[in-house]
């Protein structure tokens, strides 16, 4: 059964199996629902990551193997995953609550000394002392990623983990407007808290907005968007090939798999392609400028697109609005986020 949350429904929809370029959009309109960005509020509930950076340079070989030689200048902690779409939120000016699992080591209180003083949105973290945090390292010198290697558990959370989440989200629906569900296959997206989650939002017409990870396709029945980047989509759909032929049969059938209001599939230089339910489908060409750096950017794009469909926006004017938040992050290096003023400049300058 399809979610049609208040703020999905309000999608405008053209003829039956229309397709083409998205029309121009409202700038004004655009510019109204990042207005309303501090009256929204949106549930994240996901893997919790704490992405490391070790930055520095290399000048020589090492004598010991064919590997660089990195000299460390600095290093630094940030939000990654399912807390990078909650910190998304927040940097865009929305109210984000956040649920997922933590270690009871170093990890975790690294990761909730970066979540800050925002302690009104952590009551969803909870602590597993069996499991660790899950951690990427990435070795960063002259802007280019030398290496990277993660600590991280990938087996299912407990049942009594799922039973924690599922009664937190529960005790927030009231005061929520949108559910992300942020899947990074680190074992807290489960088929028994995604038909939780679909059921509880059933009961009060919630949009579910879910970033896919490919071996979990199966589990996304019901939800109201999946956001897959193009070779997700392509794998999950089993087609082959990266042009427009091939998004368009994979996005196609992907919704009709899922039985889901949008596919939103991210293409990296050629920008996004959006399926609705009527058989449309439409492309959004990118508006990045520079790519220096994709970490982080499908965070971007899902935690823009709830926050604007929590404002009431409608799933193409939420995607033309991540699509611009997409264009502004890969910009940068490492993980980042974007404010609500950023957004609208790029928006005027585009």
């Amino acid at each position: 059964m399809t979610r049609t949350g208040t703020t999905a429904s309000k999608a405008p929809r053209g003829r039956e199996g229309e397709s083409g370029r998205l029309p121009t959009p409202d700038l004004r309109a655009l510019q109204q629902h990042i207005a309303k960005f501090p009256q929204a509020s949106v549930l994240v509930v996901g893997d919790l990551i704490l992405d490391h950076y070790i930055w520095g340079k290399v000048s020589r070989i090492s004598p010991e193997a064919p590997v660089p030689i990195v000299h460390v200048d600095s290093e630094s902690l940030k939000l990654g995953g399912a807390a990078n779409v909650y910190n998304n939120i927040v940097s865009l000016g929305g109210r984000a609550d956040l649920c997922g699992i933590i270690g009871s080591d170093e990890g975790g209180r690294q990761l909730l000394k970066e979540l800050g003083t925002r302690r009104q949105g952590r009551g969803g973290v909870v602590i597993d002392p069996d499991r660790p945090t899950t951690r990427k390292t990435r070795v960063v010198a002259h802007n280019q990623q030398i290496v990277r290697y993660d600590v991280e558990g990938r087996t299912d959370i407990t049942a009594q983990s799922q039973r924690r989440i599922i009664r937190y989200i529960e005790s927030r629906l009231r005061d929520i407007s949108c559910l992300v569900v942020s899947d990074y296959a680190k074992g807290v997206v489960t088929a028994t808290l995604l038909a939780g989650l679909t059921r509880l939002a059933a009961l009060r017409r919630i949009p579910i907005i879910v970033d896919p990870k490919v071996e979990h396709f199966s589990y996304y029945k019901g939800v109201t968007v999946v956001t897959p980047n193009h070779l997700e989509a392509a794998q999950a759909a089993g087609v082959h090939g990266n042009d427009d032929r091939a998004a368009n049969q994979a996005g196609d059938i992907l919704r009709q798999r899922l039985g889901c209001e949008c596919v939103l599939i991210t293409r990296g230089e050629k920008g996004m392609s959006l399926f609705e339910s009527n058989g449309s489908h439409w492309h959004i060409p990118t508006v990045a400028r520079q790519v220096y750096d994709v970490t982080g950017a499908g965070d971007t794009v899902i935690g823009t697109l709830a926050l604007a469909m929590a404002s009431g926006a409608s799933i193409r004017d939420g995607a033309i609005l991540a699509n611009h938040a997409a264009g502004i992050v890969v910009g940068m290096v490492g993980t980042a986020t974007v404010t609500a003023q950023q957004l609208t400049e790029a928006l005027t300058h585009a």
